[in-house]
């Protein structure tokens, strides 16, 4: 195999999406929404390996904060089981890594699978924290849970986008893993909010007054009947209340009810209320992830 490594562009979507579905098949992220952040993102660089016409491996860098000093900086290596030993992954990272000295970084932070810890690990990266994805079956859903007194329930299409970033923002902060950042409001506008994977009528928010307390934000792939609830949070101060239970109890009802058969997440393997919550959901584990960082 002749490859090249080069940055990625909107008409690669299709190609990128690929190589996505054969290396995370229970993610939901198709072309559409690849081209999307193609096309509007800025708080990451993308490579992609290409052997003519097809894309053969994917990479990212997410950027960090102009100001930011000797920063750790999050990337992602994606390569298919049917490509690798070719030396892909290899090429895509040193070019990520030297684009990351560019900029200043002192380390890099990537979420490696289990079949892909060995690699890992030869290209200089220390193992850290177990992630877990899990699934559900939906026909077996449970029925929502009551709607405290004094909150009630919305979907996304009674949001405002302004609404959810905020609880967003706080909760993605608090990810031990680091995985979970995110872009500034006008980026997460239109590559989160206005994603085209993402299901309005299925995502749902708890609200105190105006204010989001909890939230689950659901991406759906009509033609394979998959979801993947792509964030689900409770906000620090509305934490023990069983927030996220009732979110994501209505979220996986209206899933069911609207023909999908499949639910699929990912945790961080020490967020036990979560796993609690999933558990009780029906999600069984499925696989397994584990942070890495590397020293530069």
């Amino acid at each position: 195999m002749v490859f090249e490594v080069r940055t990625a562009r909107p008409e690669d979507a299709v190609g990128v999406a690929r190589v996505w579905a054969a290396t995370m098949p229970y993610l939901v992220k198709t072309a559409r929404a690849v081209e999307l952040q193609l096309r509007h993102g800025r708080s990451q660089e993308v490579l992609i390996a290409v052997d003519e016409p097809d894309v053969v491996g994917y990479a990212n860098l997410y950027l960090p904060p102009a100001d930011a000093e000797a920063p750790r900086v999050r990337i992602t290596i994606q390569v298919p089981p049917s490509n690798r030993g070719l030396g892909i992954g290899a090429a895509l990272l040193d070019a990520i890594t030297s684009r990351a000295r560019e900029l200043g970084a002192a380390r890099l932070l990537v979420a490696v699978a289990e079949d892909s810890m060995d690699f890992a690990t030869k290209q200089g990266f220390t193992i850290g924290r177990r992630m877990t994805h899990s699934a559900a079956d939906l026909t077996a859903a449970r029925e929502p849970l009551p709607v405290p007194d004094g909150l009630r329930l919305v979907t996304y299409e009674q949001l405002e986008p302004r609404q959810l970033y905020d609880a967003e923002v706080q909760v993605r902060d608090d990810d031990p893993s680091g995985l979970s950042g995110g872009p500034a409001y006008e980026e997460w506008v239109r590559t989160s909010w206005q994603n085209p994977d993402t299901r309005y009528d299925l995502s749902v928010a708890v609200l105190d007054g105006d204010r989001v307390l909890a939230f689950v934000t659901t991406t759906a792939d009509p033609d394979r009947r998959v979801i993947w609830s792509n964030l689900t949070g409770t906000i620090p101060s509305a934490r023990g209340r069983g927030l996220a239970k009732v979110a994501k109890s209505a979220a996986l009802a209206r899933s069911r009810d609207a023909g999908f058969t499949v639910a699929s997440t990912g945790n961080d393997a020490a967020n036990e209320p979560m796993l609690a919550v999933n558990r009780w959901l029906g999600y069984r584990e499925t696989s397994g992830a584990w942070t890495a960082e590397k020293e530069l």
